[in-house]
């Protein structure tokens, strides 16, 4: 991730054909790890293509996933009766749960560019 970030970033400043030596100058400007593997195998996947081409094809294939909406829950009393006492205490572990969840997952999304 870190490798397409960068070549997009030297791409976005003006250089219409990054070089592998051009993506180094960006992980070197903010302190960024090389990985030379990573750099490589990125240059022999879009070698022959254009960027912003395959960009393109990456949307179409995005578009066509499915988003999955939000989900509606309808609760059935009969008479118009108080729901259970059971459901306000699940709610509040589900509540509570979630949060932990959020405060485990490593900073929110700054794994994302490992």
């Amino acid at each position: 991730m870190k490798v397409v970030a960068a070549y997009l970033l030297a791409k976005l400043g003006g250089n219409e054909n990054p070089s592998v030596a051009d993506l180094k100058k960006v992980f070197e400007s903010v302190g960024a790890e090389i990985d030379q593997e990573k750099i490589d195998l990125f240059f022999s996947l879009i070698k022959d293509h254009d960027v912003t081409e395959l960009i393109a094809i990456g949307r179409e294939k995005m578009a066509a996933l499915s988003s999955g909406g939000p989900a509606v829950a309808v609760a059935s009393g009969g008479g118009g009766g108080a729901a259970p006492a059971t459901e306000p205490a699940a709610a509040e572990a589900k509540k509570k749960e979630e949060e932990k969840e959020e405060s485990e997952d490593d900073g929110g999304m700054m794994s994302l560019f490992d």
